[in-house]
Formats: C-alpha cells, sequence, structure tokens
C-alpha cells in the first residue's frame, strides 16, 4: 500500500497549508488546522518520512538575474540496442544532469515525438547557448535532435507565477 493512500484528513491539511508556506510553525498549523501543537508535530513528522521531500524556497530568479526558463526537448537514439547499452547509456545522462545545477528538472516523457526533457534556468541567452552546447558535446551520441522553447523570466508576459502554492487548492481529502 502506498503511504499516500493512509494519509488521513489532517495530514491534507497540514500538506496544503505547507505548500503555501513551508516556514509555517507546528503551532501556527495547529491553530488553523484546529488540532492541538503535539499532533501536528508528530503527524508532521511522519509527513517528512514518508510524503514530503524537502522543504525549499520559490524565488523570483529575474530578481537575481536569470531571464530564461528553457524547456528542452530530446529525442534519443532507437538503435541503443540492448538493455546493458540503454541502462549504460540512462545512468550517463543521469549522472550528467545531477552534475548541472541549472537544471531544475531531467525526465524521460511521452509525446511529440520526443523521449527526454530538461527545464532549466538561465541568466541569459549566452548562458543557454552554453548548456545546450555542453549537452551535445557529452550527450550528443545518445541525442538525435534537441528542441526547446523558451520562457522570458523578466518580462511582462508572466501570466501566473511559478509557485505551488497552487497546488494546495488541488491537494484533497479523497
Amino acid at each position: 500500500m502506498s503511504p499516500f493512500k493512509r494519509l488521513i484528513y489532517i495530514d491534507y491539511q497540514i500538506l496544503s497549508r505547507l505548500l503555501k508556506n513551508s516556514k509555517m510553525s507546528d503551532r501556527k498549523l495547529a491553530k488553523e488546522i484546529g488540532v492541538s501543537q503535539p499532533t501536528v508535530t508528530r503527524r508532521r513528522a511522519r509527513l517528512e518520512k514518508e510524503v514530503i521531500d524537502g522543504y525549499t524556497l520559490i524565488l523570483k530568479w529575474e530578481k537575481l538575474g536569470y531571464e530564461i526558463l528553457a524547456f528542452t526537448f530530446v529525442k534519443t537514439v532507437q538503435t541503443l540496442g540492448t538493455k546493458e547499452k540503454f541502462e549504460a547509456a540512462h545512468k550517463r545522462g543521469t549522472e550528467w544532469f545531477m552534475k548541472q545545477p541549472n537544471v531544475i528538472l531531467g525526465a524521460g516523457r511521452r509525446g511529440m515525438g520526443t523521449k527526454g526533457i530538461i527545464i532549466s534556468i538561465h541568466k541569459s541567452y549566452s548562458d543557454l547557448d552554453n548548456f545546450l552546447t555542453k549537452h551535445k558535446r557529452e550527450l550528443g551520441d545518445i541525442c538525435t535532435d534537441i528542441q526547446t522553447v523558451l520562457v522570458n523570466l523578466g518580462g511582462n508576459q508572466i501570466l501566473k507565477p511559478l509557485h505551488f502554492k497552487y497546488l494546495a487548492e488541488r491537494l484533497k481529502h479523497p
């Protein structure tokens, strides 16, 4: 049984509020939910073991000099052949992505004729170009095509800023 199926209403209330503000104290959580602070502390500790992967900040990247959010779609070589070759390529790709501090997500995907997606953040077009050149140089033998869609983080075209607080409304007890 997955840990998520064992969650109770209070757990969903805690998670929802933490999505909106992960700095919220157990005391404040308890007051908002209507339970005791020790109950929240106990439930939160369990959630941290089973469901919460970590706490993080959502930065205003453009204020820190980052101009570009890039969505890069990658086609991979279909002739990797054996399971061993595939696993070696997968391991190499994973190791490469883990060394790239500007990569937010690197994952397999389906659709649009591509097999992978990279979501990354860059200070400038030159920074993005250097990243893509490095990717092609170091992983080009397993990638056949790379297409990138860019988002201008500093422009006035951001209709809804990137934030996880919006997910709090979707997180309801089943």
